[in-house]
């Protein structure tokens, strides 16, 4: 595989579930890690290959969102490279998951969706606990209150 079918199979795998920004500093991660790689001698194949699936790669970088590992790519924390790569950091390199990356707990829309969903159809089974109660004692407590009423008026008109 060469250098231009990882990055996009990298993209593509990214771009279903992070924000542009994000996929965009990931693929510029990678390429820049493969074009340092390569200037040092290796051949791209053996940098490719040392990287691994880029499908992976895309579900461990997606899975780390909200983990706050800052610029660590899921290629870094796996190897251990992270420290490596401090320097690019604070020189303006790859920024990973900073100040609006999109990387939160829940971070993308449908996430967000269904957190909402889920509070909402929490309370509608509270609130239909609380009514099935009601609607149970309802015809044992009525009659239960009118008798006492009445004992109580009947009680009242003796005095």
């Amino acid at each position: 595989m060469t250098r231009q079918e990882f990055l996009a199979k990298l993209r593509q795998a990214l771009e279903s579930e992070l924000d542009h920004r994000t996929v965009q500093e990931n693929v510029d991660y990678y390429n820049s890690y493969i074009i340092e790689e390569t200037a040092k001698g290796r051949p791209e194949s053996d940098v490719i290959a040392e990287l691994g699936d880029p499908w992976v790669i895309a579900r461990s970088v997606i899975g780390m969102s909200g983990d706050g590992l800052g610029a660590q790519t899921a290629y870094e924390t796996a190897s251990g490279r992270g420290q490596e790569n401090k320097s690019r950091e604070k020189s303006g390199g790859y920024q990973g998951r900073g100040e609006g990356g999109g990387f939160s707990a829940f971070g993308t829309w449908w996430k967000r969706l269904l957190l909402v969903l889920g509070i909402i159809g929490v309370f509608l089974l509270v609130i239909a606990v609380i009514g099935g109660i009601f609607s149970l004692l309802m015809p044992i407590l009525v009659p239960v209150l009118v008798i006492v009423l009445i004992i109580r008026l009947i009680g009242g008109a003796r005095r």
